[in-house]
């Protein structure tokens, strides 16, 4: 049933696809699609403009029209929905949720830190071109995954190898997680949405030696199937002393 009533407008032309306004909405009305902020629905925004805050463009307002009416019910299947696809908003507006992108350091290009309050790191500069990394947090549709080469990694690798960001992770867009301790399915339904709309070129998968980690190829693999992609696809084997094994 349509009613007057208070709901969110987003601006396409301001909204940056930032993801900020994602986790403020508990209701899990907003998400990214095509890279822009977007109301799924109608009846799942209350209209209260939690989200108004979080928006570091001023893209989103709100605005009194014609709308269907908000549905508890319908929000409540809608998290749920979310929660078993491992995205769920985050009430309050969760920083780990935050999307966020940084500039690269050229390897080759020699830092500055001397004279700034931040030591660069001993071990060089950091490959990490983006925030959140987890394969829960970040966004099917996240911008920075558009078009780029994705390396899933296994949540132990970075601490076992100590070259990750030059080997594996220069020039890449990463997720990370667990396939032991994690919802193995909802992975498969994250990952096979993103390999569906993102146009992902190719694909790393970098995992430990250890039996548990064996699951995620196979999750990635039936991702893949389900997308209905073909994509390149590169297994790497890490030992637990930081030895590449295959």
């Amino acid at each position: 049933m349509k009613v007057t009533r208070k709901i969110i407008q987003i601006d396409d032309e301001l909204c940056d696809g930032c993801g900020n306004c994602v986790p403020s909405c508990a209701e899990g009305a907003i998400q990214i699609v095509d890279g822009k902020a977007k109301v799924i629905a109608d009846k799942y925004c209350d209209g209260l403009g939690a989200c108004l805050g979080d928006c570091p463009q001023g893209a989103l307002e709100v605005i009194e029209r014609e709308a269907d009416e908000f549905d508890e019910e319908a929000v409540e299947e809608l998290l749920k929905k979310q929660k078993a696809e491992g995205k769920a908003p985050v009430s309050g507006g969760c920083p780990s949720a935050a999307l966020k992108t940084f500039p690269i350091a050229d390897e080759g290009h020699a830092c500055n830190c001397a004279n700034e309050a931040k030591a660069q790191p001993s071990g060089g500069p950091s490959a990490l071109g983006h925030w959140p990394v987890k394969i829960r947090l970040v966004p099917a549709g996240a911008p920075f995954l558009k078009g780029s080469d994705l390396l899933i990694a296994a949540d132990c690798v970075p601490v076992a190898f100590p070259s990750f960001h030059k080997q594996f992770l220069s020039g890449k867009t990463v997720m990370t997680g667990c396939p032991k301790f994690d919802d193995a399915e909802g992975y498969v339904e994250k990952l096979a949405q993103v390999f569906a709309e993102s146009g992902i070129k190719s694909i790393t998968s970098v995992v430990m030696e250890v039996p548990c980690c064996s699951g995620m190829p196979i999750i990635i693999k039936k991702a893949l199937e389900k997308a209905g992609v073909d994509l390149p696809f590169t297994e790497v084997v890490v030992s637990a002393q930081g030895e590449i094994l295959s």
